[in-house]
Protein backbone atom coordinates (compact mmCIF):
# COMPACT_ATOMS: atom_id res chain seq x y z
CA UNK A 1 0.00 0.00 0.00
CA UNK A 2 1.11 3.47 -1.13
CA UNK A 3 3.10 5.36 2.09
CA UNK A 4 2.25 9.29 1.98
CA UNK A 5 4.47 12.11 4.04
CA UNK A 6 2.62 14.80 5.36
CA UNK A 7 2.85 17.77 8.01
CA UNK A 8 0.15 19.29 10.26
CA UNK A 9 -0.81 21.26 13.06
CA UNK A 10 -2.13 20.56 16.39
CA UNK A 11 -4.05 22.28 18.69
CA UNK A 12 -1.20 24.20 20.02
CA UNK A 13 -0.07 25.09 16.87
CA UNK A 14 3.02 22.80 16.93
CA UNK A 15 3.76 21.46 13.14
CA UNK A 16 3.78 17.49 13.22
CA UNK A 17 5.78 15.08 10.48
CA UNK A 18 4.85 11.59 10.05
CA UNK A 19 3.47 9.11 7.45
CA UNK A 20 0.49 7.08 6.75
CA UNK A 21 0.23 3.98 4.48
CA UNK A 22 -3.44 5.00 2.30
CA UNK A 23 -4.92 4.27 -0.90
CA UNK A 24 -5.29 7.80 -2.11
CA UNK A 25 -4.28 11.11 -0.83
CA UNK A 26 -7.98 11.88 -0.14
CA UNK A 27 -8.03 9.49 2.42
CA UNK A 28 -5.17 10.77 4.35
CA UNK A 29 -7.01 13.84 4.48
CA UNK A 30 -9.93 12.58 5.98
CA UNK A 31 -8.34 10.44 8.67
CA UNK A 32 -5.91 13.24 9.64
CA UNK A 33 -9.39 15.61 9.70
CA UNK A 34 -10.90 13.03 11.80
CA UNK A 35 -8.64 13.68 14.38
CA UNK A 36 -8.58 17.63 14.36
CA UNK A 37 -5.98 18.10 12.85
CA UNK A 38 -5.38 21.03 10.34
CA UNK A 39 -3.27 19.84 7.63
CA UNK A 40 -0.28 21.56 6.11
CA UNK A 41 0.96 19.48 3.12
CA UNK A 42 0.33 16.30 1.85
CA UNK A 43 3.29 14.71 -0.15
CA UNK A 44 2.68 11.88 -3.08
CA UNK A 45 3.30 8.39 -2.04
CA UNK A 46 7.58 7.19 -1.87
CA UNK A 47 6.23 3.56 -3.00
CA UNK A 48 3.39 1.66 -4.45
CA UNK A 49 1.11 1.94 -7.54
CA UNK A 50 0.97 6.12 -7.23
CA UNK A 51 4.03 6.23 -6.33
CA UNK A 52 6.65 9.12 -7.51
CA UNK A 53 7.63 9.37 -10.62
CA UNK A 54 11.04 10.20 -11.32
CA UNK A 55 10.66 12.11 -14.65
CA UNK A 56 13.12 11.20 -17.23
CA UNK A 57 13.92 14.50 -19.46
CA UNK A 58 15.93 17.13 -18.53
CA UNK A 59 14.87 20.54 -17.50
CA UNK A 60 15.67 21.85 -20.85
CA UNK A 61 13.66 19.04 -22.79
CA UNK A 62 9.65 19.16 -21.92
CA UNK A 63 7.28 17.82 -24.39
CA UNK A 64 6.74 19.75 -27.25
CA UNK A 65 3.76 22.64 -28.00
CA UNK A 66 2.16 19.74 -30.32
CA UNK A 67 1.94 16.85 -27.41
CA UNK A 68 0.58 19.25 -25.18
CA UNK A 69 -1.67 20.62 -27.59
CA UNK A 70 -2.58 17.28 -28.33
CA UNK A 71 -3.41 16.45 -24.69
CA UNK A 72 -5.70 19.50 -24.21
CA UNK A 73 -7.82 18.49 -26.83
CA UNK A 74 -8.07 14.57 -25.61
CA UNK A 75 -8.61 16.10 -21.72
CA UNK A 76 -11.40 18.28 -23.02
CA UNK A 77 -13.32 15.63 -25.14
CA UNK A 78 -13.79 13.37 -22.42
CA UNK A 79 -14.48 16.00 -19.55
CA UNK A 80 -16.82 16.97 -22.23
CA UNK A 81 -18.22 13.46 -22.62
CA UNK A 82 -18.69 13.27 -19.14
CA UNK A 83 -15.94 11.22 -18.00
CA UNK A 84 -14.63 12.49 -14.54
CA UNK A 85 -11.37 14.13 -14.45
CA UNK A 86 -9.40 12.01 -12.55
CA UNK A 87 -10.39 9.26 -14.82
CA UNK A 88 -9.64 11.16 -18.00
CA UNK A 89 -6.40 12.08 -16.80
CA UNK A 90 -5.67 7.92 -15.65
CA UNK A 91 -6.47 7.44 -19.42
CA UNK A 92 -4.36 10.38 -21.56
CA UNK A 93 -1.63 8.79 -19.18
CA UNK A 94 -1.70 5.24 -20.43
CA UNK A 95 -1.96 7.14 -24.45
CA UNK A 96 1.45 9.67 -23.92
CA UNK A 97 4.30 8.42 -25.63
CA UNK A 98 6.93 10.85 -24.34
CA UNK A 99 7.93 9.26 -21.15
CA UNK A 100 8.16 12.46 -18.74
CA UNK A 101 5.14 13.76 -20.13
CA UNK A 102 3.25 10.68 -18.96
CA UNK A 103 4.80 10.82 -15.58
CA UNK A 104 3.53 14.21 -14.70
CA UNK A 105 0.25 13.46 -16.23
CA UNK A 106 0.52 11.10 -13.60
CA UNK A 107 1.55 13.01 -10.90
CA UNK A 108 -1.37 15.39 -11.53
CA UNK A 109 -3.99 12.49 -11.40
CA UNK A 110 -2.15 11.72 -7.88
CA UNK A 111 -2.82 14.97 -6.67
CA UNK A 112 -5.93 15.79 -8.12
CA UNK A 113 -7.35 12.34 -7.10
CA UNK A 114 -6.13 14.01 -3.61
CA UNK A 115 -8.47 16.67 -3.89
CA UNK A 116 -6.04 19.22 -5.41
CA UNK A 117 -7.35 21.26 -8.46
CA UNK A 118 -6.18 21.15 -11.54
CA UNK A 119 -4.56 24.23 -11.84
CA UNK A 120 -2.31 23.50 -8.64
CA UNK A 121 -1.12 20.68 -10.14
CA UNK A 122 -0.48 22.28 -13.42
CA UNK A 123 1.14 24.91 -11.54
CA UNK A 124 3.67 22.71 -10.32
CA UNK A 125 4.99 21.89 -13.92
CA UNK A 126 6.23 25.68 -15.27
CA UNK A 127 7.93 24.58 -18.33
CA UNK A 128 5.16 22.19 -19.47
CA UNK A 129 2.32 24.99 -18.91
CA UNK A 130 3.54 28.34 -18.89
CA UNK A 131 1.09 31.39 -16.94
CA UNK A 132 -1.24 31.69 -20.09
CA UNK A 133 -2.02 27.76 -19.90
CA UNK A 134 -2.40 28.04 -15.72
CA UNK A 135 -4.88 31.15 -15.63
CA UNK A 136 -6.98 30.13 -18.34
CA UNK A 137 -7.44 27.04 -16.18
CA UNK A 138 -8.17 28.81 -13.35
CA UNK A 139 -10.67 30.75 -15.32
CA UNK A 140 -12.46 27.38 -16.48
CA UNK A 141 -12.74 26.24 -12.99
CA UNK A 142 -14.22 29.27 -11.61
CA UNK A 143 -16.55 29.30 -14.24
CA UNK A 144 -17.09 25.61 -14.48
CA UNK A 145 -16.67 25.85 -18.04
CA UNK A 146 -12.95 23.54 -18.31
CA UNK A 147 -14.08 21.48 -21.42
CA UNK A 148 -14.67 25.24 -22.95
CA UNK A 149 -11.80 26.43 -22.39
CA UNK A 150 -9.71 23.38 -22.52
CA UNK A 151 -10.95 23.03 -26.51
CA UNK A 152 -9.73 27.04 -26.42
CA UNK A 153 -6.23 26.49 -25.58
CA UNK A 154 -6.12 23.39 -28.03
CA UNK A 155 -7.38 25.28 -30.80
CA UNK A 156 -4.76 28.47 -29.95
CA UNK A 157 -2.02 25.95 -29.89
CA UNK A 158 -2.89 24.68 -33.15
CA UNK A 159 -2.73 28.04 -34.55
CA UNK A 160 0.35 28.87 -32.99
CA UNK A 161 1.77 25.32 -34.18
CA UNK A 162 0.62 26.37 -37.82
CA UNK A 163 2.34 29.82 -37.83
CA UNK A 164 5.73 28.35 -35.91
CA UNK A 165 5.25 25.98 -38.67
CA UNK A 166 4.95 28.41 -41.92
CA UNK A 167 7.78 30.21 -40.40
CA UNK A 168 10.16 27.10 -39.87
CA UNK A 169 9.34 26.29 -43.25
CA UNK A 170 10.01 29.40 -44.84
CA UNK A 171 13.43 29.48 -43.30
CA UNK A 172 14.49 26.15 -43.78
CA UNK A 173 15.21 26.64 -47.60
CA UNK A 174 17.37 29.35 -47.19
CA UNK A 175 19.64 28.03 -44.59
CA UNK A 176 20.08 24.62 -46.00
CA UNK A 177 20.66 26.47 -49.62
CA UNK A 178 23.46 28.81 -47.47
CA UNK A 179 24.87 25.71 -45.45
CA UNK A 180 25.32 23.60 -48.48
CA UNK A 181 27.05 26.87 -50.73
CA UNK A 182 29.59 27.50 -47.57
CA UNK A 183 29.95 23.89 -47.73
CA UNK A 184 30.69 23.79 -51.21
CA UNK A 185 33.01 26.90 -51.53
CA UNK A 186 35.28 25.63 -48.33
CA UNK A 187 35.72 22.61 -50.25
CA UNK A 188 36.47 24.26 -53.57
CA UNK A 189 38.86 26.86 -51.79
CA UNK A 190 40.84 24.43 -49.53
CA UNK A 191 40.96 21.43 -51.96
CA UNK A 192 40.69 22.31 -55.71
CA UNK A 193 41.88 25.93 -55.73
CA UNK A 194 44.84 24.70 -54.09
CA UNK A 195 45.75 22.37 -57.15
CA UNK A 196 44.97 25.34 -59.81
CA UNK A 197 47.06 27.64 -57.81
CA UNK A 198 50.44 25.13 -57.76
CA UNK A 199 49.90 24.11 -61.60
CA UNK A 200 49.61 28.23 -62.08
CA UNK A 201 53.07 29.33 -60.60
CA UNK A 202 54.72 26.49 -61.93
CA UNK A 203 53.75 28.03 -65.12
CA UNK A 204 55.12 31.22 -63.94
CA UNK A 205 51.83 32.73 -65.71
CA UNK A 206 50.72 36.32 -65.06
CA UNK A 207 47.54 36.01 -62.62
CA UNK A 208 44.54 38.45 -62.62
CA UNK A 209 43.64 39.95 -59.62
CA UNK A 210 40.43 37.70 -59.06
CA UNK A 211 42.78 34.52 -58.89
CA UNK A 212 45.25 36.42 -56.67
CA UNK A 213 42.55 36.91 -54.14
CA UNK A 214 40.71 33.35 -54.55
CA UNK A 215 44.10 32.02 -54.30
CA UNK A 216 45.11 34.33 -50.70
CA UNK A 217 41.35 33.16 -49.19
CA UNK A 218 42.48 29.60 -50.15
CA UNK A 219 46.00 29.87 -48.25
CA UNK A 220 43.76 31.80 -45.24
CA UNK A 221 41.42 28.75 -44.89
CA UNK A 222 44.25 25.99 -45.56
CA UNK A 223 45.92 27.33 -42.58
CA UNK A 224 43.93 29.12 -40.24
CA UNK A 225 40.18 27.30 -40.14
CA UNK A 226 40.82 26.90 -36.40
CA UNK A 227 41.14 30.47 -36.05
CA UNK A 228 37.42 31.16 -38.12
CA UNK A 229 35.63 28.82 -36.16
CA UNK A 230 37.14 30.59 -32.82
CA UNK A 231 36.26 33.82 -34.10
CA UNK A 232 32.73 32.79 -34.61
CA UNK A 233 32.23 31.01 -31.47
CA UNK A 234 33.85 34.31 -29.79
CA UNK A 235 30.94 36.40 -31.48
CA UNK A 236 27.94 33.77 -31.09
CA UNK A 237 28.88 33.98 -27.29
CA UNK A 238 29.08 37.83 -27.24
CA UNK A 239 25.90 38.36 -29.03
CA UNK A 240 24.34 35.99 -26.68
CA UNK A 241 25.85 37.51 -23.39
CA UNK A 242 24.75 40.91 -24.65
CA UNK A 243 21.08 39.42 -25.87
CA UNK A 244 20.89 38.58 -21.96
CA UNK A 245 20.82 41.79 -20.87
CA UNK A 246 18.22 44.43 -20.81
CA UNK A 247 19.23 46.82 -22.88
CA UNK A 248 21.11 44.61 -25.31
CA UNK A 249 17.68 42.38 -26.02
CA UNK A 250 16.41 45.55 -26.59
CA UNK A 251 18.64 46.96 -29.40
CA UNK A 252 18.57 43.71 -30.92
CA UNK A 253 14.88 43.32 -30.99
CA UNK A 254 14.25 46.76 -32.55
CA UNK A 255 17.13 45.62 -35.96
CA UNK A 256 15.20 42.70 -36.27
CA UNK A 257 11.78 44.75 -36.69
CA UNK A 258 13.77 47.12 -39.20
CA UNK A 259 15.32 43.80 -41.26
CA UNK A 260 13.79 43.92 -44.71
CA UNK A 261 11.22 41.50 -45.40
CA UNK A 262 12.13 39.67 -42.82
CA UNK A 263 11.23 42.86 -40.16
CA UNK A 264 7.50 42.82 -41.27
CA UNK A 265 7.09 38.70 -41.14
CA UNK A 266 8.31 39.26 -37.94
CA UNK A 267 6.30 42.24 -36.80
CA UNK A 268 2.57 40.79 -38.44
CA UNK A 269 3.51 37.52 -36.37
CA UNK A 270 3.67 39.18 -32.89
CA UNK A 271 0.76 40.91 -33.99
CA UNK A 272 -1.06 38.00 -34.80
CA UNK A 273 -0.12 36.30 -31.54
CA UNK A 274 -0.83 39.79 -29.33
CA UNK A 275 -4.43 39.45 -30.57
CA UNK A 276 -5.23 35.51 -30.30
CA UNK A 277 -3.76 35.54 -27.03
CA UNK A 278 -5.33 38.45 -25.64
CA UNK A 279 -8.46 37.87 -27.29
CA UNK A 280 -8.39 34.47 -25.47
CA UNK A 281 -7.76 35.42 -21.90
CA UNK A 282 -10.52 37.96 -22.29
CA UNK A 283 -12.89 35.71 -23.77
CA UNK A 284 -12.15 33.46 -21.06
CA UNK A 285 -12.93 35.79 -18.18
CA UNK A 286 -9.61 36.91 -17.35
CA UNK A 287 -9.14 40.99 -16.22
CA UNK A 288 -7.61 42.98 -18.79
CA UNK A 289 -4.63 43.89 -16.46
CA UNK A 290 -3.92 40.27 -15.81
CA UNK A 291 -4.71 39.19 -19.02
CA UNK A 292 -1.64 42.12 -20.71
CA UNK A 293 0.73 41.16 -18.40
CA UNK A 294 -0.11 37.36 -19.26
CA UNK A 295 0.40 38.03 -23.33
CA UNK A 296 3.34 40.25 -22.42
CA UNK A 297 5.07 37.12 -21.28
CA UNK A 298 4.67 35.37 -24.83
CA UNK A 299 5.54 38.19 -26.73
CA UNK A 300 9.34 36.91 -27.33
CA UNK A 301 10.25 40.86 -28.37
CA UNK A 302 11.61 43.16 -25.94
CA UNK A 303 9.67 46.12 -28.18
CA UNK A 304 6.45 44.54 -27.86
CA UNK A 305 6.61 44.05 -24.49
CA UNK A 306 7.79 47.13 -23.69
CA UNK A 307 4.31 48.50 -25.91
CA UNK A 308 2.44 46.16 -23.87
CA UNK A 309 3.50 46.99 -20.34
CA UNK A 310 2.86 50.78 -21.25
CA UNK A 311 -0.78 49.91 -22.57
CA UNK A 312 -0.64 47.94 -18.80
CA UNK A 313 -0.18 50.95 -16.93
CA UNK A 314 -2.46 52.98 -19.29
CA UNK A 315 -5.69 50.76 -18.30
CA UNK A 316 -4.65 50.41 -14.82
CA UNK A 317 -5.32 54.40 -14.53
CA UNK A 318 -8.24 54.19 -16.26
CA UNK A 319 -8.03 55.16 -19.77
CA UNK A 320 -8.10 53.05 -23.01
CA UNK A 321 -5.22 50.46 -24.26
CA UNK A 322 -5.53 51.81 -27.84
CA UNK A 323 -4.10 55.57 -26.94
CA UNK A 324 -1.19 53.90 -25.53
CA UNK A 325 -0.69 51.23 -28.35
CA UNK A 326 -1.51 54.31 -31.04
CA UNK A 327 2.16 55.58 -29.73
CA UNK A 328 4.04 52.13 -30.45
CA UNK A 329 5.26 51.90 -34.09
CA UNK A 330 4.89 48.49 -33.51
CA UNK A 331 0.81 48.21 -34.38
CA UNK A 332 -0.38 49.64 -37.37
CA UNK A 333 -3.34 52.24 -37.21
CA UNK A 334 -5.62 49.68 -38.83
CA UNK A 335 -4.75 47.49 -35.54
CA UNK A 336 -5.20 50.44 -33.93
CA UNK A 337 -8.61 51.70 -34.50
CA UNK A 338 -9.89 47.83 -34.14
CA UNK A 339 -8.63 47.83 -30.28
CA UNK A 340 -10.62 51.31 -29.82
CA UNK A 341 -13.22 50.05 -31.67
CA UNK A 342 -13.54 47.27 -29.24
CA UNK A 343 -13.39 49.21 -26.84
CA UNK A 344 -15.89 51.31 -27.05
CA UNK A 345 -18.87 48.97 -27.80
CA UNK A 346 -17.94 46.22 -25.10
CA UNK A 347 -16.30 43.80 -27.76
CA UNK A 348 -12.77 43.97 -27.49
CA UNK A 349 -12.53 40.00 -27.29
CA UNK A 350 -14.28 39.28 -30.44
CA UNK A 351 -12.27 42.05 -31.84
CA UNK A 352 -8.88 40.76 -31.44
CA UNK A 353 -10.01 37.79 -32.85
CA UNK A 354 -10.87 39.79 -36.33
CA UNK A 355 -7.05 40.92 -35.94
CA UNK A 356 -5.56 37.61 -35.49
CA UNK A 357 -7.33 36.10 -38.31
CA UNK A 358 -6.58 39.01 -40.29
CA UNK A 359 -3.13 38.75 -39.25
CA UNK A 360 -3.04 34.82 -39.59
CA UNK A 361 -3.46 35.54 -43.84
CA UNK A 362 -1.24 38.42 -43.52
CA UNK A 363 1.34 35.95 -41.95
CA UNK A 364 0.67 33.19 -44.54
CA UNK A 365 1.06 35.62 -47.29
CA UNK A 366 4.31 37.19 -46.16
CA UNK A 367 5.57 34.00 -45.74
CA UNK A 368 4.50 32.82 -49.44
CA UNK A 369 6.18 36.25 -50.47
CA UNK A 370 9.45 35.25 -48.87
CA UNK A 371 9.76 32.12 -50.16
CA UNK A 372 9.22 33.67 -53.59
CA UNK A 373 12.02 35.58 -53.28
CA UNK A 374 14.21 33.85 -51.45
CA UNK A 375 14.76 30.92 -54.35
CA UNK A 376 16.19 32.77 -57.09
CA UNK A 377 18.20 34.93 -54.99
CA UNK A 378 20.02 31.61 -53.49
CA UNK A 379 20.37 30.47 -57.29
CA UNK A 380 22.17 33.62 -57.90
CA UNK A 381 23.93 33.84 -54.62
CA UNK A 382 25.11 30.02 -55.60
CA UNK A 383 26.07 30.81 -59.16
CA UNK A 384 28.31 34.00 -58.04
CA UNK A 385 30.06 32.01 -55.57
CA UNK A 386 30.49 29.35 -58.17
CA UNK A 387 30.92 31.60 -61.02
CA UNK A 388 34.06 33.52 -59.43
CA UNK A 389 35.88 30.58 -58.39
CA UNK A 390 35.67 29.28 -61.96
CA UNK A 391 36.58 32.39 -63.61
CA UNK A 392 39.26 33.60 -61.12
CA UNK A 393 41.28 29.47 -62.40
CA UNK A 394 40.51 29.65 -65.67
CA UNK A 395 41.49 33.19 -66.54
CA UNK A 396 45.18 32.83 -66.46
CA UNK A 397 44.70 29.77 -68.50
CA UNK A 398 43.17 31.35 -71.24
CA UNK A 399 46.24 33.94 -70.69
CA UNK A 400 48.11 30.49 -71.18
CA UNK A 401 46.73 29.19 -74.30
CA UNK A 402 46.86 32.19 -75.78
CA UNK A 403 50.59 32.89 -75.24
CA UNK A 404 51.25 29.42 -76.35
CA UNK A 405 48.99 29.74 -79.46
CA UNK A 406 51.06 32.82 -80.72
Amino acid sequence: MPVFEYRVRDRSGKVLKSQMEAETAAQVRDTLRAKNLMIVEIKPPKSGLNADIKIPFLDDRPPGLKQVAIFSKQLATLINAGVPLVQSLAILQKQIEHKGFQGVVKAMRTEVEGGIPLSEAIAKYPKIFNRLYLNLIRAGETSGTLDAILERIAAFQEKDLALRGKIKSAMTYPIIVLVFALGITYFLLTTIVPQFAQILVQLNAPLPFITRMLMAVSEFLQHSTLIIVAIVAVIVFAYRAYYKTPNGRMQVDKIKLRIPVFGNLIQKSAISSFARTLGLLLSSGVNIIESLEITKGTANNAVVEETLDNAKNVVMVGEQMSSSLATSKVFPPMVVSMVSIGEETGSLDAMLDKVGDFYDREVDEAVDSLTAAIEPLMIVFLGVIIGTIVAGMFLPMFSIIGSLSQ
